[in-house]
């Protein structure tokens, strides 16, 4: 009696790209970040933050880019990277590894080193606990890698 009265409600169905989860908000942003500190943000580096977040969190293509748009809208309207950082501080030790290979390849990608990419990998590192060395490490491989394509 209840339904006729008032009709069967039904649940609304999730939209996977308004439900973000904050990690993966914070990866995406720190991504442009890095992308964005030559001031130059560039069609090639938004294809390599795409594959970079299809890979890490196991999204579509098009999802990944939609994750993107949405750490683009987070950095810009971001004050500080810490908001970032702080999510990201609590990832394990090789996915921090991992993702600092993320930040050079897309800093590495244009051929061009720029004090200010240089500067913020640096700072990142510092704020989720990754040692210099290991971002250096994290450098010459991806460095390796492009060299060879």
């Amino acid at each position: 009696m209840f339904d006729k009265l008032f009709g069967k409600k039904t649940a609304a169905p999730k939209q996977a790209a308004e439900t973000t989860d904050p990690l993966q908000l914070a990866i995406a942003a720190l991504l442009v970040e890095a992308a964005c500190a030559d001031e130059k943000y560039r069609e090639s580096e938004k294809a390599i933050i795409d594959k970079s977040l299809a890979a890490k969190f196991g999204v579509a293509t098009a999802d990944a880019a939609a994750l993107r748009a949405r750490g683009e809208a987070a950095q810009a309207g971001a004050l500080d990277i810490q908001r970032f950082t702080r999510i990201a501080k609590e990832m394990a030790a090789e996915e921090k590894i991992a993702f600092i290979e993320q930040l050079w390849e897309i800093v590495l990608s244009d051929g061009e080193r720029d004090p200010f990419e240089d500067t913020l990998i640096r700072r990142i590192c510092g704020l989720i606990y990754v040692e210099d060395q290991d971002s250096g490490a994290a450098r010459a491989r991806v460095a390796a890698r492009l060299n060879k394509k």
